[in-house]
């Protein structure tokens, strides 16, 4: 059984822990995608889902298609880990503008520990709608789509090959590596070069984050 406080598995340096756990809720929630592991006897068994975090963080609502081994670990509640990623870029020492430094990543990435179960069948419609419902405002003007506007045939028939599955959240632990622990001169330079030549994703967004770190909004 993992004990999921004291494996929290964050980076080391606590310059980099700063955010609160409403900030990483909140990274969480935006995203809305991650990957999700558990332990099993053969090996870590992982599969990468679209979710939908509590607002307070409590719980994590998510589906699985029924052929995914994980849903044969669920006759009880087992220890999970969902791992959400955000922007992330490689670091070069000469983007510094100063000696003696070594190659790094940049990143940001939010985990959420808890027991994992599977939910009655019966709950799987109103957990589609909540994730439609979720996502589908950042889609305006677009009008939201909504489960009614297909027939009740291919719905069903979409709903028996997937399971509802819910996660309690017992720990959100963030890591957002920007450079903190440089000198306020250093780390714009990096950031400028992020953005201009990073390799990685979302680099743009990398590149703010690193001008203005969470610790300094």
């Amino acid at each position: 059984m993992w004990h999921f406080q004291r494996r929290a598995q964050v980076h080391p340096n606590p310059a980099f822990r700063k955010p609160d756990t409403a900030r990483n809720i909140a990274f969480a929630r935006a995203r809305g995608f991650g990957t999700l592991a558990l332990n099993a006897e053969g090996g870590p068994l992982i599969s990468h889902i679209p979710f939908v975090l509590a607002e307070d963080g409590g719980f994590v609502e998510l589906h699985l298609v029924r052929s995914n081994p994980i849903l044969r670990l669920l006759d009880a509640p087992q220890p999970a880990v969902i791992a959400i990623p955000g922007p992330d870029s490689y670091i070069s020492p000469d983007w510094y503008g100063i000696d003696d430094q070594v190659p790094t990543w940049n990143y940001v990435a939010v985990h959420l520990r808890g027991p994992l179960e599977r939910l009655p069948q019966g709950e799987l419609r109103g957990l589609l709608d909540r994730l439609a419902a979720h996502f589908e405002p950042r889609l305006a003007p677009k009008p939201p789509w909504i489960a009614d506007k297909m027939t009740p045939e291919a719905l069903e028939k979409l709903m028996r090959q997937i399971v509802p599955c819910r996660m309690q959240v017992e720990a959100i632990n963030g890591t957002w590596k920007l450079n903190q622990n440089k000198d306020d001169d250093v780390r714009l330079r990096a950031a400028d070069a992020v953005t201009a030549r990073g390799i990685g994703s979302e680099l743009d967004a990398l590149g703010a984050l690193m001008r203005t770190p969470p610790e300094q909004t």
